[in-house]
């Protein structure tokens, strides 16, 4: 009998059910588990040619996903709680002690960390803050620019209504707006992309329909903050057609700065580590999406801003049909 061979984990003999070498070594390279230290002390899996930073799964959350997921469903608890007051004094003369228009600063405040916490949830945090920087300055910047200058969305100035402004000309919300409009716009691009995510021209895909889930966003925005609220004025324009007070040119300079805000943000906000697994949908920037959306519709039917109302309630239906089938997909 000839001697038993020594492959990559495996013995056999010529007792043993013949085994091409390929099919051996491809066997024994995806059976194989090695462990080694990765700098920094950080554990590293090996499964036959792939790395990973991630254990194997054992079904339970780390301790600090643990707690990311603790502050991202209490801040989204208190932000539906201010949803809740919002839409009471919509809909009602409900007067609440303090300065007026507290809950809706509240709103904003707590949808913004919510959105950043579950963000964190599935990007390393010093990503998530860097991205969040780019977003805020950039959107920032643009509307600074633009109430000094108009331009690039035209003749805006900001009231009393929206509180403190930076410099006399921004209003300190539209930061923290810009935030939560791309971050969760993005979101919602992601799951009605999510069956043709393995595509080349994916990344150009998500850009494109962020961008466009931003302004419409903003659409469905104008009509509730410049009518409803008054937390901006608009200027008139020999521009023929308006929406909500707004000449063209904003939509046009929101598609422009989205569209710049991505180009820089973007590669903080990809995941550069290798899961062992595909993730589940994430449904909490649709929500956020929503939510924002329906607020807007409903102020702007308390003031029987009819088509305004349509167009809301229409963009919701549509865009909830759109990311449920890329989720359900």
């Amino acid at each position: 009998m000839r001697p038993a061979r020594f492959g990559r984990g495996f013995t056999h003999s010529e007792t043993t059910p013949p085994i091409s070498r390929r099919n051996e070594s491809a066997s024994a390279r995806d059976t194989r588990v090695h462990f080694s230290a990765a700098p920094h002390g950080t554990p590293v899996y090996h499964r036959g040619n792939q790395m990973s930073n991630a254990a194997p799964q054992s079904g339970r959350l780390s301790p600090t996903e643990q707690l990311q997921r603790f502050v991202q469903r209490i801040f989204t608890a208190v932000a539906l709680a201010a949803y809740a007051l919002v839409m009471a004094g919509i809909f009602s003369d409900l007067h609440l002690p303090g300065k007026p228009g507290w809950p809706e600063a509240m709103l904003l405040l707590v949808t913004t960390v919510a959105t950043i916490a579950a963000l964190s949830r599935h990007l390393p945090a010093q990503n998530v803050l860097l991205g969040t920087a780019i977003i805020a300055f950039i959107g920032g910047l643009a509307h600074g620019v633009g109430a000094a200058t108009a331009i690039p969305f035209g003749p805006i100035n900001f009231t009393e209504n929206i509180g403190p402004r930076i410099l006399d000309l921004l209003g300190w919300p539209m930061p923290l707006l810009w935030i939560v409009i791309v971050l969760n716009s993005r979101g919602v691009a992601r799951l009605i992309l999510r069956p043709w995510r393995k595509l080349r021209t994916y990344g150009f895909w998500l850009i494109g329909i962020t961008t466009l889930l931003t302004v419409l966003f903003d659409a469905a925005l104008e009509p509730f903050a410049a009518v409803v609220k008054h937390y901006w004025l608009w200027q008139h324009t020999r521009l023929p057609f308006t929406w909500g007070g707004a000449p063209v040119t904003n939509f046009l300079g929101w598609l422009l700065t989205a569209g710049l805000i991505l180009a820089f943000a973007t590669p903080a906000l990809i995941d550069k580590r290798i899961r062992p697994m595909q993730r589940p949908p994430d449904y909490h920037p649709l929500l956020v999406w929503l939510l924002g959306v329906g607020l807007c519709a409903a102020g702007a039917a308390s003031h029987g801003l009819w088509f305004a109302t349509g167009f809301g309630i229409g963009l919701m239906i549509v865009t909830s049909v759109f990311a449920w089938r890329g989720a359900k997909w």
